[in-house]
């Protein structure tokens, strides 16, 4: 089918979002009225732990191509995209947040950008509403990072608010992580791909369900599933720090038994014990989230546990209190 006459999905992930879900569906209805070609509709609510997928149930009755997706658990954000993609039919799919900062009108655009050929299509922010400085300016120096040692061509202040072709999605399907970086496994994959610049607005309600802390937890998971870089700089610095012990020890003993003068200062000595010590420590920390993944894969586990989907009317008959299982590889459902 060619992307004039194709079909678009819109997947949004959903945490505790009981506060923003009327103005979501309220939005997403009137930017319906002049895109018909959005034709589905996937809310996967990540294990909420209040009214967001009560809601989400009430807001859509009656309402036609929408898929509600209810995790057993809070499975986190990554996941809850790697859901959607694997149950969208349509031939395109945009990945939007839920709170509106992702704004539908450049999802509009996107869709339009599309139609030209490109098989993804994501967003370049150009400002960040609601963030402080501090926020804004780690943000800038990861992607920057990422994209230095990752080794892969993945865009500058690009999140993860980006359209998907089918062939695209198709792909993703083929692959396995259990912690899945989207934003960079998109990139990874190739495809013709393009930038549409845009300004983030505030959240429209509620409060961000990704503190610093999750967010610093992302972007060491996206640099351990791109990169042996910290790897390769444990070796190197544990290479310099012994060269530089070395060379210190020849100077002690060219000190005491050339030149006849003791070295004293233990308790520097000390000091820089410990602060060796330290970085043994954080790099025995680095090789054990290496470690970890592979754990986490070899296990085999599914990523994710579907408690119970429900479907509006163009989907066909609704689904209740079923656990269906996103099965390793392709997300397909399965006990």
């Amino acid at each position: 089918m060619t992307p004039d006459k194709a079909s678009v999905a819109l997947v949004v992930p959903l945490y505790n979002e009981e506060a923003l879900t009327h103005i979501l569906v309220r939005e997403i209805e009137t930017f319906r009225r002049d895109r018909p070609e959005i034709q589905e509709i996937l809310l996967i609510d990540d294990g909420s732990r209040d009214d967001t997928f009560r809601n989400l149930v009430a807001l859509t009755d009656g309402l036609d191509g929408y898929v509600l997706v209810r995790f057993s658990r809070n499975f986190g954000h990554q996941l809850a995209v790697t859901a959607g993609l694997d149950l969208v039919t349509a031939n395109a799919a945009v990945i939007m947040d839920a709170d509106l900062q992702d704004p539908l009108e450049v999802a509009g655009r996107m869709i339009d950008t599309w139609r030209e050929g490109y098989d993804v299509v994501y967003g370049i922010r150009r400002e960040r509403g609601g963030m402080s400085f501090t926020e804004r300016w780690t943000a800038r120096v990861f992607y920057r990072v990422f994209r230095r040692f990752s080794g892969i061509d993945a865009p500058l202040d690009a999140g993860d608010f980006r359209l998907v072709s089918r062939r695209v999605m198709d792909a993703w399907k083929d692959l396995s992580e259990q912690q899945p970086y989207v934003r960079g496994l998109i990139a990874w994959l190739g495809f013709n791909q393009t930038g549409i610049e845009y300004d983030r607005p505030a959240r429209v309600a509620g409060t961000s369900k990704y503190p610093m802390v999750k967010r610093l937890q992302l972007a060491l998971d996206g640099l351990a599933s791109f990169s042996a870089q910290p790897l390769r700089l444990a070796v190197r610095l544990g290479l310099l720090v012994s060269a530089g012990s070395v060379f210190g020890l020849l100077w002690v003993l060219v000190t005491k038994y050339v030149l006849g003068t003791a070295i004293t200062g233990w308790a520097s000595l000390i000091f820089v014990g410990f602060f060796f010590g330290g970085v043994q420590l954080f790099f025995l920390g680095v090789v054990g989230s290496y470690v970890a993944r592979v754990y986490d894969e070899v296990k085999g586990r599914p990523r994710y546990v579907v408690q119970e989907i429900r479907t509006s009317r163009s989907h066909g008959a609704e689904q209740n209190g079923n656990d269906v299982v996103g099965e390793d590889r392709t997300g397909e459902q399965g006990i």
